[in-house]
């Protein structure tokens, strides 16, 4: 949730999972500004360096754009090697003026890894494959280790799909309308 005067902008559902070799990431598509929905199709993932980089965002849509034009900024700096580019960006993030002041989190996914950016100065590497962000993250993440658990013979880009599916189930602020996508 972030407070933008008296209107709070509830963020939305993006997870990530790593499974037998495979990366996925998805996002729902609802935006809502208090308690209604502003648009239902947003598209909250993006794909860098020709599709070998993909990141989803949560929280305000155009602190999101900003951050990950610096993102694009910070890999064509470090020649696309994302571990790097997403720690300078959270040195950034954390110590500009106007870095500071952006409200969104975002997870940066290539086929090796997954990592959650935040504007605190993290970049955290999750321990079981499965980062997830938004209002509707822990929905998305429970729905995500029992299918790792119980399913291990879907794809990452199923078991992505079916944890979104699950938190929009549950959660007011995530919706169907889903953009999943897998790294090259």
């Amino acid at each position: 949730r972030y407070n933008m005067g008296k209107v709070k902008i509830r963020s939305t559902t993006v997870v990530a999972i790593k499974h037998n070799g495979q990366v996925a990431i998805g996002a729902d598509g609802q935006a809502t500004m208090g308690n209604t929905v502003a648009k239902s199709n947003v598209k909250k993932i993006r794909k860098l360096q020709d599709g070998k980089i993909i990141t989803g965002f949560a929280g305000s849509t155009a602190d999101a754009f900003t951050l990950l034009e610096r993102l694009e900024e910070k890999l064509a700096t470090y020649t696309g090697n994302m571990k790097r580019a997403a720690v300078e960006l959270a040195k950034d993030w954390r110590t500009d003026r106007y870095l500071r002041r952006l409200e969104a989190m975002m997870i940066v996914v290539d086929k090796g890894e997954i990592l959650v950016i935040s504007g605190t100065g993290d970049v955290l590497e999750p321990d079981d494959d499965i980062a997830s962000i938004g209002s509707g993250s822990m929905y998305a993440r429970a729905a995500a280790i029992a299918l790792k658990r119980h399913a291990p013979d879907m794809t990452a880009e199923e078991m992505v799909r079916e944890s979104l599916g699950i938190a929009a189930d549950i959660c007011i602020y995530t919706n169907h309308n889903l953009v999943v996508e897998t790294v090259k």
